[in-house]
């Protein structure tokens, strides 16, 4: 059965655009799943849809002449007389194909989807070649909204935050909150969400590490030492929700700061992990203060590591923010304050449970930072208005 993906909304309003479609994320987020619903929905016979995986595929786009690439699309019933859709699989199989791209972009009427697994390749590999000529989707584990649906559960949502406060309802939440549970324990990647056997959800999330670390890590990183980079992922795990001390990090790693960074950089651009700045108004200051780190799924995380019931729910919390709004945190002397702003101009505090006394200094720590409205995001219900349930995103 297929479940609609928020993000395929978008997508859809892009199948007769001019620009080539990039649509990028980790491993196992169902990006393959999206290209082949696409592929479905356009009209025209004079389509294909390659896999860069497979050997024979990428033989059609290694022609010195690109030119001669159409002379191979014909095996796929392509041509050239007419507007043509070409759909590309894991195009980080092929290093040149974006040459060949542009190339046919610029002189045919062709429209391109792409896929591929890392935005460290891609994000590298396609500014340069395809300036002005491509738009890039990127694509995440499941938000909890998404989770339900795929659990053929989907419930009234609230798209404002003042809304899911006002909205509370105590049977929707009874509801719901089983299947939230899950949400924190396993994650978001669609074959864990699918599959109704814990022990085989815990195997598919140590496949989709394995995968990530032998394919994207090993394939695309230039480390020395991968057992570094290994090691510091399995460090960061116990960091979920903390801000980061790199001089820390590379005491225990015995490697340079330096390292250090070039280990994060690599991290964050294949989407295992997520860095969010602090709260401030000058982009400078953001730069410089110390990061705050998300992993790229609760479930990849338990996997790797031993996390408190607070830091998991932060983490899935984080998962439902990222997709459509601009994240930072707050902290003053070093403690974190207001664990996510959003959209600078909205408080968000995580709490399993909400207290008086947290709604009272989240509402005096956004007033000192001129942010307009403030919200306790709780796992456990709680009527008051200014507690949002996690259950609600």
């Amino acid at each position: 059965m297929f479940f609609k993906r928020d993000i395929l909304f978008k997508l859809e309003t892009e199948l007769e655009t001019k620009e080539a479609i990039l649509i990028t994320g980790m491993r196992q987020v169902g990006k393959t799943t999206t290209l082949n619903h696409l592929f479905g929905l356009i009209k025209s016979e004079n389509k294909a849809l390659l896999d860069l995986e497979n050997p024979l595929h990428r033989k059609v786009f290694e022609e010195e002449n690109f030119d001669a690439v159409w002379n191979n699309l014909r095996q796929f019933n392509i041509i050239n007389t007419e507007k043509a859709y070409i759909f590309l699989d894991e195009i980080q199989n092929l290093p040149k194909v974006s040459s060949v791209v542009k190339y046919l972009y610029d002189h045919w009427k062709v429209k391109f989807f792409l896929t591929g697994s890392s935005s460290y390749y891609l994000k590298n590999l396609f500014p340069e070649s395809l300036a002005g000529r491509k738009i890039v989707f990127e694509i995440f584990p499941l938000t909890f909204s998404e989770f339900l649906r795929f659990k053929e559960r989907e419930k009234e949502t609230y798209i404002g935050f003042s809304q899911k406060a006002q909205m509370k309802n105590r049977i929707a939440y009874e509801q719901s909150i089983p299947y939230y549970k899950e949400y924190i324990q396993f994650g978001g990647f669609p074959a864990v969400v699918l599959e109704k056997k814990e022990e085989r959800k815990r195997v598919l999330l140590q496949e989709i590490f394995t995968s990530y670390f032998e394919k994207d890590a090993k394939n695309l990183a230039d480390f020395r030492e991968m057992s570094k980079l290994r090691d510091i992922i399995l460090l960061l795990t116990s960091r979920i929700g903390q801000r980061l001390e790199i001089s820390k990090l590379a005491s225990e790693l015995s490697v340079s700061r330096e390292t250090v960074y070039n280990y994060l950089a690599f991290l964050e651009k294949t989407y295992f992990i997520s860095l969010l700045p602090k709260f401030s108004e000058s982009i400078d200051r953001q730069a410089a203060g110390g990061k705050k780190l998300y992993f790229c799924d609760g479930g990849i995380a338990g996997t790797l590591g031993r996390l408190s019931d607070g830091q998991l729910f932060e983490q899935s919390v984080f998962q439902n923010l990222r997709q459509n709004h601009l994240l930072n945190f707050y902290s003053k002397e070093g403690k974190s304050e207001i664990d996510f702003v959003v959209d600078k101009k909205t408080a968000l505090e995580v709490k399993v449970t909400a207290g008086r006394n947290d709604i009272e200094n989240l509402q005096r720590r956004a007033k000192s930072l001129g942010l307009t409205e403030r919200y306790i995001v709780s796992l456990n219900y709680d009527s008051h208005q200014e507690v949002i349930l996690a259950t609600d995103f």
